[in-house]
Parts: C-alpha cells; sequence; structure tokens
C-alpha cells in the first residue's frame, strides 16, 4: 500500500481501480516458466541458454544480453513467489505510468547497456587471471532480479514523494528505495562475490533513474534519435534532389531541407 503525498490519496500498489496489464501477465508467466523448466532435464538447457553467461563474449551467444531478465533464477521456494510478488506491484503501477511502449523500451535501453557493463568487468576479470579472488559471475542480476531492480528503480524515480509501508509496519519515501537497492546489491556481492553482477545492477539502476529524470539520459536518448531521423530524411531529399534534375541555391551549409530554393532544372 502506497500513500501519495502529492495527491493526498492511496494509490500505487492499490492500482488505482485499473485493470491488471496483460503486458504484465504475460512477464510474470514467461519468468515463472522459464524458472519452472530449469528443474527438468529435458527442458533445463532453454532457461541456461537464455540467461547471461560468459559463452556471450566466449561463443558468440549475443542474444543472451536480451534474453537473460527473462529466464527465472533461484530454488523453489518461498522468496522466488516473493519476488514475482513485488515485481507485479512495481511492475503494474510503472507500466501504467510509462504506457506499453515506454515500459519495453525502458527495459530494452537499461537492461541491454547492464548486460554489457556486466560481461565487460567479467573479461577484465578474466584476461587479468584474478577470477579466483571472484564468485560465478551474474548471479544477482539474473531473471527476476534484474527486472526487480528495474521497476524499483523506475517507480522510485517517477514517485519520489510516495510513501511505501515496507514490510507493512515502515514507512519509507520511495526515493530512498534507489540507494536501497544499491546497498541490498553490495550486500549479496559481499555474499556471492559477484562483482560483474554488482555492477550490472548498478548500471541498470543508475541508467534508470536518469531515463526517467527530466533532463537526464532520456533526453539524450530522444534528442539523438531525431538527430538520426534528420540525418536519413536529409540523406532521403538529396537523392530524390539530385534525381529530379533541380538545383538548390545557396551554400550546402544553409540547410537546403529547410531553406533552399529551387531555381530550376540544370543544364546539361
Amino acid at each position: 500500500m502506497v500513500y501519495s503525498r502529492a495527491t493526498g490519496g492511496l494509490g500505487g500498489f492499490g492500482g488505482g481501480g485499473r485493470p491488471v496489464p496483460r503486458d504484465i501477465v504475460v512477464l510474470l508467466a514467461v519468468v515463472f516458466g522459464t524458472f519452472t523448466l530449469q528443474f527438468f532435464a529435458v527442458t533445463q538447457i532453454i532457461p541456461a541458454l537464455l540467461r547471461l553467461t560468459e559463452l556471450v563474449w566466449r561463443m558468440g551467444f549475443v542474444w543472451q544480453v536480451a534474453t537473460y531478465p527473462f529466464a527465472g533464477v533461484g530454488g523453489p521456494s518461498f522468496w522466488f513467489l516473493l519476488e514475482l510478488f513485488i515485481l507485479f506491484w512495481f511492475g503494474r503501477d510503472v507500466f501504467w505510468q510509462l504506457g506499453r511502449k515506454s515500459f519495453w523500451q525502458l527495459l530494452a535501453w537499461v537492461c541491454i547497456p547492464a548486460a554489457l557493463a556486466a560481461l565487460l568487468v567479467d573479461g577484465v576479470i578474466v584476461l587479468t587471471g584474478v577470477a579466483g579472488s571472484f564468485g560465478p559471475p551474474f548471479l544477482l542480476m539474473q531473471g527476476q532480479r534484474m527486472l526487480l531492480a528495474v521497476m524499483v528503480a523506475a517507480f522510485a524515480t517517477m514517485n519520489r514523494e510516495a510513501t511505501i509501508l515496507l514490510m507493512f509496519v515502515l514507512p519509507v519515501q520511495a526515493r530512498w528505495f534507489i540507494p536501497l537497492e544499491i546497498v541490498i546489491a553490495f550486500l549479496g556481492f559481499l555474499g556471492s562475490k559477484d562483482l560483474a553482477g554488482f555492477v550490472g545492477v548498478c548500471v541498470a539502476v543508475g541508467l534508470t533513474y536518469s531515463f526517467l529524470t527530466p533532463g537526464g539520459l532520456r533526453r539524450i536518448r530522444r534528442e539523438t534519435s531525431l538527430r538520426l531521423q534528420q540525418w536519413f530524411l536529409r540523406r532521403r531529399m538529396e537523392r530524390l534532389r539530385k534525381k529530379s534534375g533541380f538545383r538548390v541555391v545557396g551554400s550546402e551549409d544553409d540547410r537546403w531541407l529547410h531553406r533552399g530554393t529551387l531555381a530550376g532544372p540544370r543544364s546539361e
């Protein structure tokens, strides 16, 4: 249950009276399905191929940088179900606030760079010969754990003033969940020695905060996308101009796409 000071009413995990997004149901079903497959000898190869491993840079299993958040991990225990419930609570609110397109874009723009950062750390560890000082890589960021890190960071960024009853007892402002995630990941690192996974979680939390903060990486991403669209449009117009036989009056620096004037066909 969440109480938002901004609205003065109940919201957040209450769902606001909205239906459960189908995308969240499918997401949870996929995570639970891949989690189940690991316990059967015939099907355990499927989640093994989906999870993030060193095979990305050793054998070219590049699809793992995109599929690993959807391969559930852990043992058949209450904690796995609790992780899914928390993912549902946060994911539902984030989905309704962002919308379907932005929701999936966020996962792609965060999870893939986080995986690349973790792979880079793992590669450096292996190449420098200090792998014996660390534990198995990527444990802290596999499956629903990465999804949880992104959803909690996204909720905390977009609902900074919301108050969450932690463990249904302790009131905590949502903005404190971002540093809390880092602390929890660090404690996980101390127990597992998974440096690559710890770096991956930190990168994911940082990117999520940046993408959803006004003036942050989200604006940079949008501006980059617009510049690329403008570049392709300019190249297309250039090809059409050459094909039509018209010439543009003015210098090339005048950005003829916007200010140039057609002066008639060129003479042969």
